[in-house]
């Protein structure tokens, strides 16, 4: 197994992080919460436009009703209601509180479940579930509201449920980027991730170029723009042969296509090129500290790898620093999804390298096991790493015709979930573009796949017909497609709960999976004057206290049983009326290293007493990620 060099994420991590409030704020007004209002603002300083004619989109929810259901999208305000109803509704199993603020000033609520009455959270073996991170990638979102509102029903009614909620500690946080939700929900917009003015085409202009809602319908729409005979506009798209109605259209190179295909807006900059900078750039899920590379145009040599969305530097977007300094903080995580849209596929680590050269091997056995738990639930057609298994699911680039191939993805927070944060930790993405299977046989799940799925299953709802229309810079234009929120990025909120509950199905078996070490006998015997005690345990649940990868970069510290004793017997060191004689260290703390699934492990306490009658004191054992457990005893007295 090779080494990694790890990054010293606390020089990356320069601000200070706050602690945990046991509270949530409300924050600033915005105009979403404004109904007289006719636009919708988007702060931050940029040349482009910060304002926006808002819509209320048929397949979302604005205000938060008397029942929670999932035949529709929920508004970060409306999740947000149903997770103070909760807070109020479940106090001795909930806590909410705020982790953070967004780029806008937006609050980031997240809330913790765990029977407050059997210990605290943060001694329990725990799982963290997030949504949102990307703006319009929703489903994730609805995925940790349903798991949500599921745990809580069945809390009490459910007997595997009561035991997790009474043994584990679960976070969820279900919208990790609400500035962009809620552009997403209240206007035609989308961008993907974060708001933060950006130069995506590097003019020195800030957003200045982004699409444009050009028949006020809402939704942004393709447009295609047939070629003339002069060949002064190069066509990139082309009919698909495999579509007779015409409809579906297909990217190819520059100069061999019969149309110029466009997202609909105007070049706002008059640079020739249309919508290249609108509103935000950066990604949050491109952010993260683990294999971390410059943004697009600022490797100064010209030589290295660049990613896309980067950011300025690692940690640098307020969003992805709530994540990991959350994390840090909470080591005792050791399951963790962080979910978006629209390849069906459990994702994980590793997304730089091959997975047989930088995984320790028992880890990796774990990840495979979970990658076939999740396709269990949710019968994705794909399950496995980034760098390969992501990158080659189709077997050829259908725009270039060569072999697909491994290619790394920086910055990427399964890379630092495992690699950095030493845990099993999936970025998983709903949804499928509507492509619900391959029709053709060929092997591929695609456009093709979905238009006919459209047809037959969703009434052509999905797909604008093609319709002319007059652009005011290109002339006649042809404007449709495929509905790029509710089809494409998202499923139609007939499909929704299907989608949100499997895979929130999966993310409850991997806590079901969570370590458990369990104190299974103390017993207690007189040894030549001295008191012998003696502890056993075990990990009674489905992974180890750490895996091997957590070793490595000593994110958890070896399982640990101490005697806990009242300090006034134990003064005066030999002369205490209580003495523990073994461990002779200094530290009566015994090191037991690293308890596996369904181990037996054992420790010795030898312990004089220098008063008459019995002493009683607990035995701890505590694990980072396997939990703490006490058990209280009497000594001598026989």
């Amino acid at each position: 197994m090779k080494k990694l060099c790890i990054l010293t994420l606390w020089c990356l991590i320069t601000m200070a992080a706050t602690a945990q409030p046991a509270y949530y704020k409300t924050g600033p007004e915005f105009t979403e919460k404004d109904t007289a209002a006719k636009f919708h603002i988007v702060r931050g300083e940029r040349q482009g436009v910060s304002y926006f004619k808002k819509f209320k989109h048929k397949e979302v929810q604005y205000i938060a009703g008397d029942r929670l259901t999932f035949d529709t999208y929920h508004t970060p305000d409306v999740i947000y209601t149903w997770y103070r109803r909760w807070a109020e509704k479940y106090p001795d199993i909930t806590e909410l509180y705020e982790i953070g603020k967004s780029f806008e000033g937006r609050p980031i609520l997240q809330m913790t479940i765990t029977n407050k009455k059997t210990g605290k959270a943060t001694n329990k073996p725990a799982a963290f579930f997030e949504g949102g991170r990307h703006s319009g990638e929703v489903t994730g979102s609805e995925s940790v509201l349903w798991l949500t509102n599921h745990l809580l029903e069945n809390y009490g009614k459910d007997v595997a449920i009561t035991k997790l909620i009474d043994t584990k500690t679960i976070y969820v946080r279900p919208e990790n980027n609400p500035d962009g939700a809620t552009l997403y929900y209240y206007t035609a917009q989308r961008n993907r991730s974060t708001v933060r003015p950006k130069d995506n085409d590097h003019d020195g202009l800030l957003d200045e170029d982004g699409e444009d809602d050009l028949d006020n319908d809402g939704i942004i729409y393709q447009i295609r723009k047939k070629i003339e005979k002069d060949g002064k506009i190069k066509g990139n798209a082309t009919p698909d042969p495999r579509d007779p109605s015409g409809r579906l259209i297909k990217r190819v190179p520059e100069g061999e296509g019969d149309y110029v295909l466009y997202t609909e807006g105007i070049d706002n900059d008059g640079d020739g090129k249309y919508n290249e900078d609108g509103i935000g750039g950066l990604d949050l899920h491109r952010n993260y500290t683990m294999n971390w590379r410059p943004d697009d145009g600022n490797d100064l040599t010209g030589n290295g790898y660049t990613q896309g969305g980067a950011g300025e530097y690692p940690l640098s977007e307020l969003e992805t620093r709530a994540v990991v300094l959350f994390l840090l903080q909470h080591p005792h995580v050791s399951v963790v999804n962080s979910m978006d849209t629209s390849v069906p596929m459990h994702l994980r680590a590793p997304s730089t390298s091959k997975q047989e050269e930088s995984m320790f091997p028992p880890d990796l056995k774990i990840y495979k096991h979970m990658d076939s738990l999740g396709l269990s639930f949710t019968h994705y057609p794909w399950a496995g790493d980034v760098y390969y298994t992501y990158n080659t699911r189709s077997k050829i680039n259908r725009f270039t015709g060569e072999p697909t191939k491994a290619s790394p993805l920086f910055g990427h927070g399964p890379e630092f979930g495992y690699f950095q944060y030493g845990s099993v930790w999936y970025g998983d993405e709903l949804w499928n573009n509507g492509a619900m299977k391959d029709y053709n046989k060929d092997g591929e799940y695609d456009d093709y796949d979905a238009l006919k799925w459209d047809d037959e299953e969703n009434g052509s709802k999905g797909f604008r017909p093609w319709a002319k229309m007059t652009h005011p810079e290109l002339g006649e234009v042809e404007i449709g497609g495929f509905n790029p929120k509710f089809f494409s990025q998202n499923g139609p909120p007939s499909q929704l709960e299907s989608w949100a509950a499997k895979q929130a199905r999966f993310n409850l078996a991997m806590a079901f999976e969570l370590p458990q070490v369990e104190i299974t006998d103390v017993s207690v015997k007189q040894v030549k004057g001295e008191y012998e005690i003696k502890v056993k345990w075990t990990n009674s649940g489905k992974l180890p206290v750490a895996l091997e990868q957590a070793k490595l970069v000593k994110i958890v510290q070896e399982d640990r049983v101490s005697l806990d004793i009242d300090k006034e017997l134990t003064k005066g060191d030999k002369d205490a009326r209580v003495v523990i004689t073994s461990p002779t260290t200094k530290n009566k703390t015994i090191s037991a290293g690293y308890t596996g699934v369904r181990e037996k492990k054992e420790v010795t306490f030898r312990v004089k007493l220098s008063q008459p009658g019995a002493v009683k004191m607990k035995v701890k054992l505590v694990s980072t990620r396997g939990g703490v457990q006490e058990k209280e005893i009497t000594v001598g007295g026989q």
